[in-house]
């Protein structure tokens, strides 16, 4: 059978069987891919939402108090890190109790991770409470008018509640990724969007005040989310549905051990790639900020295609580990090594050919970037999706130490060299930072580590 016509045979609603090495193959790969389709219409459908609200919000809410929700929403990119990494140990656990077929094993991860998930939440709410009334809030966000300043409060209160809500129900997102079903998380992603959407114009007629906005636009992925959670716990897989009787004190803690480590790695890598417009503000000023991220924006999306790309497999190679699937490991993870580089290569050259003038033709000639900046992004990128492939890999059959190690020394190497080099050659200095960083402590490690891995698995 040519390429072609096998990768056509994947599409198809029927399972396929998982009796068989070569079925548990190809069910794989057809989960896999709905999941990378579910996860791309899901983007398109969240940024056309986006696309529609942010002129009504903002022409009903006024600059200013628009800018108090923005500055409100910014604080969800800090608050990403309050699960402690534990709802990617759910994931792992799952994928391990699927690869085993072992239903009470699935059942105890999931309760085990809700009920620590459930504490977070309930401890982060508290501490919240205690401190919200001695905050002032006005005065952090710096606003002025009447309305803001009377909103401030009330409107961070809802979002932060509906965010702490949010942490426990992500189990269903985990449960369903690491059963390789993740086209029906995003399914629902999808839904949440429009939810929002439409609570955003509801409260809009409405004349509600922005805290009901905020609720409008927060509440209604949270709706959706427990929507997803009621059928999957109620109807599809009601033997995973969590009980105080499930949680296991043995799994809770391999779960937050597993958590540990990715909370270390999440944080590395997110010191590594945000400090990017900190270091040009602090060493060349804030206005040179502008001259880096309009073209760091141009490659951008190469990361998010590559992630919705690889991301799928994540619980698949754990899954295809436990059951000793290992020549499926190898080839999938060659396959969309050499799949990812093909997908990065063209849209770098022709970026840093032509990055220039569609730079020119986007935002003016008020950003005029230099070649040397140009082909450091289109490295990066490059570099960094590659990583990111073999990452998706480690994450999946839980190696997570080496990769935390790694992180750590590539995060803080990232960022003297960022100073170092911003100082020496401007902005063009960031992306060669990262580089430099990159290939020192994770392509070289990861370069020796993985065939390692695979002659003990071999062994």
């Amino acid at each position: 059978m040519s390429r072609a016509g096998e990768l056509l045979s994947l599409i198809r609603l029927r399972a396929f069987d998982m009796s068989t090495e070569g079925g548990r193959s190809r069910e794989r790969y057809r989960r896999a891919g709905f999941t990378a389709a579910a996860a791309f219409a899901a983007k398109i459908v969240g940024v056309a939402a986006v696309f529609v609200t942010v002129p009504l919000t903002l022409n009903y809410l006024g600059s200013e108090r628009y800018g108090l929700w923005m500055t409100i929403s910014s604080v969800s990119l800090m608050l990403g890190f309050a699960d402690l990494g534990i709802g990617n140990g759910v994931l792992n656990a799952v994928a391990d109790a699927h690869g085993r077929d072992d239903r009470r094993s699935g059942r105890e991860a999931v309760s085990s991770g809700l009920f620590l998930l459930s504490l977070i939440s309930v401890t982060v709410v508290a501490v919240f409470a205690v401190v919200y009334t001695f905050v002032p809030w006005a005065r952090i966000y710096n606003v002025t008018s009447a309305d803001a300043m009377r909103e401030a409060g009330p409107a961070t209160a809802v979002f932060f509640l509906v965010w702490a809500l949010n942490i426990p129900l992500d189990v269903v997102q985990r449960v369903q990724l690491g059963y390789q079903k993740g086209f029906v998380n995003y399914a629902w992603q999808a839904a949440g969007s429009l939810f929002a959407l439409a609570g955003a114009v509801l409260a809009i007629v409405a004349e509600a005040g922005l805290p009901w906005l905020v609720l409008a636009l927060t509440g209604g992925p949270l709706l959706a989310v427990a929507l997803n959670g009621a059928v999957e716990f109620g109807w599809v897989r009601r033997w995973l549905r969590p009980a105080w009787s499930h949680v296991a004190p043995a799994v809770a803690g391999r779960i937050l051990r597993l958590g540990v480590w990715f909370f270390i790695i999440q944080l590395a890598m997110t010191l590594a790639y945000t400090s990017d417009y900190f270091v040009v503000a602090q060493v060349l000023g804030s206005a040179e900020v502008t001259q880096y991220a309009v073209p760091a924006r141009l490659f951008a999306f190469i990361g998010v295609l590559v992630a919705m790309l690889v991301t799928p497999l994540w619980p698949a190679y754990g899954e295809a580990m436990v059951r000793g699937d290992i020549r499926w490991v190898k080839r999938t993870l060659v396959r969309t090594l050499v799949l990812t580089f093909v997908l990065i290569a063209g849209p770098v050259v022709v970026l840093v050919v032509f990055g220039r003038p569609l730079i020119h033709l986007w935002v003016g000639d008020t950003v005029d970037p230099s070649y040397w900046l140009l082909v450091g992004l289109a490295v990066w990128a490059l570099m960094s999706g590659l990583g990111s492939t073999v990452a998706v890999f480690l994450n999946g059959v839980s190696v997570l130490r080496f990769q935390a190690v790694c992180a750590v020394l590539m995060a803080v190497t990232a960022l003297v060299l960022k100073i170092v080099l911003v100082r020496r050659w401007g902005v063009a200095g960031v992306p060669w930072a990262l580089v430099i960083a990159y290939t020192v402590f994770v392509v070289v490690p990861f370069v020796v580590y993985v065939p390692r891995l695979f002659r003990r698995l071999d062994d």
